[in-house]
């Protein structure tokens, strides 16, 4: 698995373990081993700009997706022979607004954290929480992947 971490915002985070965690979600879910994903730390200005231009909602949110292709839970990119390695998109987080839900929540920054990670991955991977089936579907995942992690689903 090939994730690139970009930190773009004010309080550098370590990357190792938000990385690792992607790849474990990746293998996890069966994908190829040489799937790339790209991982966005990024400013609450930054993410409230995209939140609007994406999903017209002005305001900052913990998590965007973009997902490369349009998959299924439990589908895989297409691998072509020869071809490019499977990208399956980017994740952008905000660190401020997920630590200020963690704060508001009474929960582990890191715990939190992670489940940003895992949460973009998902939606990148075709999970959804938009009825009440897919959320509970969503959710359970992100419980195993967490646990699988030594974290928990805040």
């Amino acid at each position: 698995m090939n994730v690139t971490l970009l930190d773009d915002q004010d309080d550098p985070l370590e990357p190792n373990p938000l990385i690792e965690l992607a790849d474990s979600v990746m293998v996890a879910e069966g994908l190829p081993t040489d799937t790339e994903l790209a991982i966005h730390l990024v400013t609450a200005a930054r993410i409230a700009e995209l939140n609007e231009a994406h999903l017209g909602k002005p305001e900052p949110t913990d998590v965007l997706s973009f997902p490369i292709e349009s998959l299924s839970p439990g589908e895989v990119p297409v691998v072509v022979a020869d071809g490019p390695p499977p990208t399956i998109g980017d994740v952008l987080i905000c660190p401020a607004v997920v630590r200020t839900n963690a704060d508001r929540a009474g929960v582990a920054f890191d715990d939190e954290m992670s489940l940003m990670v895992v949460h973009g991955v998902l939606h990148l991977l075709g999970y959804d929480h938009v009825n009440d089936d897919d959320a509970e579907h969503m959710e359970a995942r992100e419980r195993k992947l967490l646990a699988a992690a030594g974290r928990i689903r805040p």
